[in-house]
């Protein structure tokens, strides 16, 4: 009974162990980040293992991710809009892009909150620099974001006539009378590239930060799983907010729901995004919000990483 009792308390003293003399330092943390980057080739094969090991056995693998994509996006897409009496040649592609941009914001929200919990074994058996952990979540939601892409990719061939043109969501043909007019597909297009970069960039800083805090506390991603429910259905992903501008159908909501919208930060990264893949107009707000949270971020990371880098090995 004694010894048991020795054992737990020694046990519970090692999880609380403090850091090293020196470990808090800003040279530090830049050193994990600027090694975890380094060694990509550590990251982008267990990354890949992930998607191999989740669909081990299955005669068509990851591409059960594109099809299931493929289907939810059909399914909504004509549902939607058939009962705000969309076009479909412009909202099919809307909905589609908008559903896959958010299967990643969200997928690096809910994966990344346990990025360091599911790597436990690797953190404890190899000296590897956590961000390690953080590119091997970032990565495999990237190859899954790439198997989703094939949908927008068929889908935007499909109606590139119709999306080739300056276009309003409500009212077809830009007019006189047309508050927001989208310019069709161009090689403004190509700005979806640079766009997804920034995201995964801010997926790192957010898996990085978040996966420090929920090895700590444990009940936070239950807390973000459900907020994330929530911001699925007050960003414009399902419904276009073209609808609250002009001689929109949902006009007269507007003074009320287009300032939440605006406020929602995840409505500017999936902006960014899904706008140029189906030839809307960005905002350049959208893009200095994006930067801005992106700067803000990355600083909340690295002195995150800075003071509690050395803990995570004892936490998780």
């Amino acid at each position: 009974m004694q010894a048991t009792s020795t054992v737990d308390q020694t046990t519970d003293l090692a999880t609380e162990e403090p850091p090293t003399p020196g470990s808090r330092s800003w040279a530090r943390a830049f050193a994990d980040i600027r090694d975890g980057f380094h060694q990509q080739e550590l990251w982008g094969h267990l990354g890949w293992q992930d998607i191999k090991q989740r669909y081990r056995r299955s005669v068509i693998g990851p591409f059960w991710i594109t099809i299931s994509q493929a289907v939810i996006s059909l399914g909504l897409g004509i549902l939607y809009a058939t009962l705000w009496n969309n076009p479909i040649s412009t909202f099919l592609p809307y909905i589609a892009t908008g559903f896959i941009v958010w299967g990643f914001i969200s997928g690096c929200l809910s994966e990344g909150m346990e990025t360091f919990i599911t790597n436990e074994g690797l953190i404890k058996q190899i000296r590897a620099p956590l961000t390690v952990y953080v590119l091997r979540t970032v990565w495999r939601q990237t190859l899954m974001f790439l198997h989703n892409i094939i949908v927008v990719v068929v889908v935007v061939a499909i109606f590139a006539p119709e999306l080739s043109k300056p276009y309003d969501l409500n009212g077809g043909t830009c007019g006189p009378d047309t508050i927001v007019c989208h310019p069709g597909l161009g090689w403004w297009s190509l700005s979806a590239i640079p766009a997804f970069f920034v995201l995964a960039l801010n997926a790192c800083w957010v898996t990085m930060l978040l996966g420090v805090i929920s090895t700590r506390y444990r009940d936070l991603p239950q807390l973000i799983n459900s907020v994330i429910q929530l911001l699925f259905y007050m960003t414009p992903i399902v419904w276009p907010i073209d609808q609250l501008y002009g001689h929109g159908s949902r006009a007269h909501l507007a003074a009320a729901i287009r300032p939440i919208v605006h406020l929602n930060p995840f409505y500017h990264f999936v902006q960014i995004l899904r706008a140029p893949l189906i030839g809307q107009a960005v905002s350049i707000w959208s893009w200095v919000v994006v930067g801005g949270i992106t700067v803000v971020g990355w600083l909340l990371a690295l002195a995150t990483m800075r003071n509690y880098r050395a803990r995570v090995s004892y936490w998780v």
